[in-house]
């Protein structure tokens, strides 16, 4: 009897390698040129001119990538714009926005809006600093969790067993997970590795410590630890279940900084707590609060620092990158 199952027109890694098309349209190089050419993907890629010039047609033909039929440049189609609109992470960027840009001209150093994607850390918005020598934005780049305070603000709420199987996984990652497009030519060298005593995670025990200290005191440090001459804080975005969604960095030259770091971190801490309202999740704390108690007023509002902050988390979850969610480089010292 013959089978009238459907099959699927690809496989699981020609839909990455479809995925990788649509990653080389969006950067840097493609949008400054109007778009990429069939010849220009192939040899990017590396794979047969016909096969990916079929593959563009087929994403032409579904919206997610569109053809300009002067230059026959390829560019991201509206339909993937619409569906990145829809995105969790596109309220973060919306919400956040206006607060990184504050957040810049009060520092006057580069701000960053980070997540945890594949249990590492993708930047979702970078604001630049005004000054001619600064951090680069690294918006769309994933760097390795453990080596930047992105990083361990967004894992700080995790279990112990969570933790443990993350560290088995990526406890050892290269500083750079992801692309990096520079476009900013005044940007500081990443270190393959932090210099001795410059790195608060040698381990897994050390690593529960930094996350007992970065829950105590609302925001995570790093000096000279990804970068040569970054030094960089980053603080939690807390939703109104008191899950870590996202973290907001500042980073900038050890020079300007100088022992202001710990000053720097509690002005982060502060951004953070206001991108949590901006979204609305203060408010639905509060509201939530006065459904049970009687002495709830109008001007009641949950407290900054959420009990994730101040206290270990007890009952286990499951690793954010291991379970379905709807959802932040810092610049390279995210």
């Amino acid at each position: 009897m013959t089978s009238t199952s459907a099959s699927p027109r690809r496989n699981s890694s020609g839909l990455g390698r479809d995925i990788q098309i649509l990653e080389l349209l969006g950067t840097d190089d493609a949008l400054r040129s109007g778009g990429l050419g069939v010849s220009q993907v192939a040899q990017l890629t590396g794979r047969d001119k016909a096969v990916v010039s079929r593959t563009l047609a087929t994403l032409a033909e579904t919206g997610l990538v569109e053809r300009d039929e002067e230059s026959l440049r390829y560019l991201l189609g509206p339909r993937l714009y619409a569906l990145a609109a829809r995105t969790a992470s596109s309220t973060l960027v919306h919400a956040s926005r206006s607060i990184l840009r504050r957040l810049v001209q009060s520092t006057r150093e580069t701000s960053h809006l980070c997540v945890l994607r594949g249990g590492n850390v993708l930047t979702l918005l970078s604001e630049l600093s005004p000054h001619d020598v600064r951090t680069a934005g690294w918006a769309g780049t994933t760097t390795a969790a453990w080596r930047t305070p992105s990083g361990r603000a967004l894992l700080s709420d995790w279990d112990e067993e969570s933790l443990a199987r993350w560290y088995d996984d990526h406890g050892q990652d290269q500083p750079l997970v992801g692309r990096f497009d520079q476009a900013d030519p005044s940007g500081f060298p990443v270190l393959d590795s932090p210099p001795p005593g410059n790195s608060p995670v040698t381990d897994l025990a050390s690593l529960h410590t930094e996350l007992g200290r970065i829950r105590e005191q609302g925001y995570a440090l790093s000096d000279e630890e990804l970068e040569f001459g970054v030094v960089a804080a980053s603080a939690p975005v807390v939703d109104f279940t008191g899950r870590i969604v996202a973290a907001v960095n500042v980073s900038a030259p050890k020079a300007r900084i100088g022992p202001r770091l710990d000053a720097l971190g509690g002005l982060v801490a502060r951004a953070a707590g206001e991108v949590r309202r901006r979204l609305g999740w203060a408010a639905a704390d509060a509201n939530r609060r006065c459904t049970t108690s009687r002495s709830c007023s109008v001007g009641d509002h949950p407290t900054r620092r959420s009990r994730t902050f101040t206290q270990p988390v007890r009952q286990s979850r499951p690793m954010p990158h291991s379970r379905p969610r709807a959802d932040g480089d810092p610049g390279r010292s995210g």
